[in-house]
């Protein structure tokens, strides 16, 4: 589940496709952190590998990283400067990773900076409910009196912001932009 991502605990079980063809499973787990880039990682699995000529990398498993940014074979040349950027908004990690994931943003293409910008502007924050949400909206408004938010319909006003100026998921809200 994309929530439970913290990409600062990434790790990667690092095999070749020769061993495993020769039916052994021999790798390692690497955990990114240890390293400041790709190229840092990559002398990692050759240093882990040392035993093969040309290895051809197999990530058997992984852990706390976005897919967008790995494959059996690959690992995104964005994938350190993603992580060091989000370690920046390292409180906002879970929701980021969710308004990413909800097909807003590609961490593999865009920019992260500008990713990030975005992300600030869309997101509301988190709420027990959509209706939490909505009735903080009322209670800010001064043009309402105490007597209409009374009898106001919360639960009506939410279904209409939620069916396109708004979304949720797990209790953060986001503004569709």
């Amino acid at each position: 589940m994309i929530q439970d991502i913290n990409i600062a605990d990434a790790t990667i079980y690092v095999g070749t496709y020769k061993k495993y063809n020769e039916g052994s499973l021999y790798g390692d787990y690497l955990k990114l952190s240890d390293y400041a880039s790709k190229e840092d990682f990559y002398k990692a699995c050759r240093k882990l590998h040392k035993d093969e000529q040309e290895p051809e990398y197999m990530f058997q498993d992984f852990e706390d990283i976005p897919r967008s940014l790995i494959g059996e074979s690959w690992l995104s040349e964005r994938f350190f400067e993603v992580r060091d950027a989000i370690e920046n908004i390292i409180e906002k990690q879970k929701p980021f990773l969710i308004w990413c994931n909800n097909g807003h943003r590609d961490l593999s293409q865009e920019d992260i900076d500008d990713l990030i910008s975005d992300f600030e502007n869309d997101y509301i924050g988190h709420y027990d409910s959509e209706e939490d949400y909505v009735r903080e909206l009322i209670e800010e408004r001064s043009d309402l009196s105490a007597f209409a938010k009374q009898y106001f319909d919360y639960e009506g006003y939410t279904a209409d912001l939620f069916c396109g100026e708004y979304w949720s998921e797990d209790g953060h809200i986001f503004y569709n932009s």
